[in-house]
């Protein structure tokens, strides 16, 4: 059996081939996520960073929650005021990435 047959002038594929051809890889891509502004970051750390929340826009929820959990407690809240406040003067001075190592813009 030949390995193509013409049906109306198209080459058609015979049925066994068909399923023992290999698909062509595929890459997945995603579209790029938009930059983290550096002066959102700096606005959230130095308003509400006690709460993490500038940790979680940056995509760190680890250390977002782990601040949250510490302003939660009152001993925690002496350490989680002053953290968020030197985080706020390194996002200035663009020492701080976002979670995937992108810089703020």
């Amino acid at each position: 059996m030949p390995d193509r047959l013409s049906f109306g002038g198209r080459d058609i594929i015979r049925e066994a081939d068909f399923f023992h051809m290999e698909a062509a890889p595929m890459q997945a891509t995603m579209p790029a996520a938009a930059p983290k502004q550096k002066i959102v970051a700096f606005l959230l750390a130095f308003f509400l960073g006690a709460l993490g929340v500038h940790n979680f826009y940056l995509g760190k929820t680890k250390m977002g929650v782990v601040q949250l959990i510490l302003t939660i407690t009152v001993i925690g809240a002496i350490v989680s005021g002053p953290w968020a406040f030197v985080q706020s003067i390194m996002i200035i001075l663009g020492k701080i990435d976002d979670a995937d190592g992108n810089p703020l813009v």
